[in-house]
């Protein structure tokens, strides 16, 4: 006990080093492309099936795409209008974007290396990846008919030296740029022309074999035969490249008359924006490689010569291959949720009786679109109240909002154009619910809404009741199956009351009222966070410490850093599983010595956030579509909401454990913003997995109390 005591004042004498300073923090873009190489990390793992590696080096190269077009893009423009402001971290602009040039090309070459020994392996598999030295007579002439009968009609070579302004070529395609001479014995002068490769076939043409699968790049056909389209010239040299635009279009919704037009223009807009980053295929041809720096305007720090695959995301399309499933890991079919008696349970009813909490992938995403189609159906039901962030591409749940429409109900959707690079799909959708009769909402200029609300406004026995589905996901039935996510559903009054009030915010209703159940952002959502960090502090004692744990995507928000940094220093333990960015230092001495960060990358891409508060023994846990990012606290509509029921509340708490308790995909951040695996001790806990195998278990439990408390009727006398 009095070592115990030595060591709180210990604590308490420790140095307290200003909070403001920039070595507390780590830049944020550094930060985020640690993740990707903890994705990379699973790509190059031996201990995973060889598809499953393909599809991760392939996310690799699809988060790289998005990371240049707006993070890189970002910092570009800030270098261009010649800012100089240092981000948390202490970084300029500039400083940032060498470090980001000189990590992400360390990046690609394990990438690319990480590729090469995969397509290897593959082959002992039967799946081989040919280049077109490598074909058969056979394979080479199925090849050229190939390109003569399939691609070619397709193809449109651009004389890009002879053409003025020269053409803008499109980004994240591949094309091969050549080198041309004239075969008429003159001496004409070289030529460069452009070939886009077609974006619409597939990127692996198969060939004939008598064994096995046999793939060669569509690119390498074409440029195995890219002579024929230019006649009376000789192809001295060609080389593969791909180009990466500034998509980081702002947009000015008060000068803008109609949204709608204005997100479409900025859609097509960036098909014309500057190049920020030029891939092209290692040891090109010198000329070819000056040419298109010259082009792109792009200095060498932003170009990456690739030795191996460009635009790896087509990977993508053989790791998905069906028939390879021995290559793959085994399937983990969505079971029904253990709060659901079964599949066929009517949900206004269930909802009446108890509160629902859907975790998934691992429990269906059914419930809710069977939800939204019952309640098309129900003549009781009045009104349907919905936020749509990003949904799939033949998405049921705007086949339901369409069909309530239809058949007479209030459907009120607030379709969130401005989700990046999914906002040409929201238009579509919003002028189809348009179409059908909804009345379609585009949000609070300003804000993004976030947010993950479902209410529904149901007449029953001479009264008005309603039922609510918050969640920390979209209303994606494609990304349900792949993203970790957290869905809550009840008829609780107060739940409903607010989320009515949500609504009517959005509407332009009312300003916003004293809510009971929901903290919003960009109004209250910051203050309740800091407030429910202070008050573990306050509740903290050396024998009872207080105990903070929080799974978020991304923790990049200064205030709340700082916050935590406080409460590590007033001896609060704090657990953190952080999937992404994460900008504060653990084990700092005096500082975060009692902050904890893991981060998990397995098969499904972890997005739930969950918030736990031990407050002095009385639990609380919260569930939310916000990270803690400034972004999601101060410039979107955030909702969050807590989970009464004692219930699902240890079922939450569970969770978290099982994600603290990971020791075969965690790994642990550590000061210098580097992580490592952490240590294996006991037996291995394998987070995803021990979620997958107590939901099959739940089912098996349900099925047994079904079964032994089933009615007995009498046989009729």
């Amino acid at each position: 006990m009095a070592k115990r005591k030595d060591k709180d004042k210990k604590a308490k004498r420790a140095p307290r080093c200003s909070l403001k300073d920039p070595a507390l923090y780590i830049s944020r873009e550094l930060s985020w492309l640690e993740f990707n190489d903890r994705v990379l990390r699973e790509g190059l793992s031996a201990d995973l099936p060889l598809l499953e590696r393909l599809k991760f080096l392939s996310i690799v190269s699809s988060n790289l795409d998005e990371f240049f077009m707006v993070r890189v893009a970002g910092l570009r423009q800030q270098r261009a209008a010649g800012i100089r402001k240092r981000d948390l971290s202490g970084l300029t602009p500039v400083q940032q974007l060498g470090a980001i040039s000189e990590r992400v090309h360390r990046m690609v070459a394990e990438q690319s290396a990480g590729i090469c020994q995969v397509t290897e392996a593959l082959r002992a598999a039967g799946v081989h990846f040919l280049g077109m030295g490598e074909l058969t007579a056979e394979q080479r002439k199925y090849a050229d008919s190939f390109f003569r009968q399939e691609v070619r009609p397709i193809l449109t070579p651009l004389a890009v030296d002879q053409i003025e302004p020269c053409p803008v070529l499109p980004h994240l395609c591949l094309l091969l740029a050549v080198r041309l001479t004239p075969t008429d014995g003159g001496e004409g002068e070289e030529r460069i022309a452009v070939v886009p490769v077609p974006g619409g076939s597939p990127r692996f043409v198969a060939l004939p074999a008598r064994v096995g699968l046999h793939l060669v790049r569509l690119e390498d056909v074409i440029a195995a035969n890219v002579g024929s389209l230019f006649p009376g010239h000789r192809v001295e040299a060609h080389v593969t490249f791909r180009t990466t635009r500034d998509a980081d279009v702002a947009i000015q919704e008060d000068a803008a008359g109609d949204l709608l037009e204005a997100i479409e223009t900025a859609v097509r807009a960036r098909q014309r924006r500057e190049p920020v980053r030029l891939e092209i295929s290692a040891k090109a041809d010198r000329a070819l490689r000056k040419w298109l720096m010259a082009w792109s305007g792009l200095k060498s720090p932003d170009v990456y010569d690739v030795d191996g695959m460009l635009d790896a995301t087509s990977l993508m399309e053989i790791a998905l291959r069906p028939g390879l499933e021995k290559l793959k890991v085994p399937d983990w079919p969505p079971q029904p949720p253990r709060d659901l008696l079964d599949e066929r349970e009517d949900l206004f009813q269930a909802l009446q009786e108890r509160d629902v909490l859907l975790f998934h992938p691992y429990e269906s995403f059914s419930p809710v679109v069977r939800l939204m189609e019952q309640a098309a159906e129900d003549p009781s039901v009045l009104a349907i109240k919905q936020t749509l962030y990003r949904t799939s591409g033949d998405s049921p749940v705007i086949a339901a909002l369409e069909r309530a429409a239809q058949n007479g109900k209030q459907v009120i959707v607030l379709v969130e154009l401005k989700a990046r690079f999914d906002e040409a799909r929201n238009i579509v959708w919003a002028r189809r619910l348009e179409e059908a009769g909804a009345f379609v909402l585009y949000g609070i200029s300003g804000y993004k809404t976030h947010s993950k609300a479902l209410l529904i406004v149901r007449r029953e026995a001479h009264r008005i009741r309603r039922y609510v589905h918050l969640a920390t996901g979209n209303y994606n039935d494609k990304t349900a199956k792949l993203y970790s996510d957290i869905g809550f559903m009840t008829s609780d009054n107060d739940f409903a009351a607010d989320t009515a009030a949500f609504f009517n915010l959005l509407t332009g209703y009312s300003e916003q009222v004293g809510f009971s159940k929901l903290t919003i952002a960009p109004t209250g959502l910051r203050n309740r966070f800091v407030e429910l960090i202070e008050r573990e502090v306050a509740s903290s004692s050396p024998d009872e410490p207080g105990l903070i744990m929080a799974k978020v995507n991304s923790l990049h928000d200064k205030g709340i850093a700082r916050a935590l940094y406080r409460a590590s220093q007033a001896g609060v333990r704090i657990r953190l599983n952080v999937r992404g960015i994460c900008c504060l230092r653990p084990g700092i001495e005096g500082v975060s010595e009692n902050i904890e960060v893991v981060s998990i990358v397995d098969r499904y891409l972890e997005h739930a956030r969950i918030y736990y508060f031990r407050n002095a023994g009385h639990e609380e846990v919260y569930l939310s579509s916000a990270d803690w990012m400034a972004r999601n606290l101060d410039r979107r509509l955030e909702i969050l909401f807590p989970v009464p029921n004692a219930k699902l509340r240890r079922r939450l708490i569970g969770l978290l454990e099982t994600f603290f308790a990971d020791n075969v995909k965690a790994r642990r951040l550590l000061p210098d913003g580097s992580y490592e695996r952490v240590q294996r001790k006991g037996k291995p806990i394998r987070a995803q997995e021990a979620f997958y195998r107590a939901a099959v278990e739940a089912v098996r439990t349900n099925a047994k109390a079904r079964v032994r408390f089933q009615p007995v009727t009498r046989p009729d006398a």
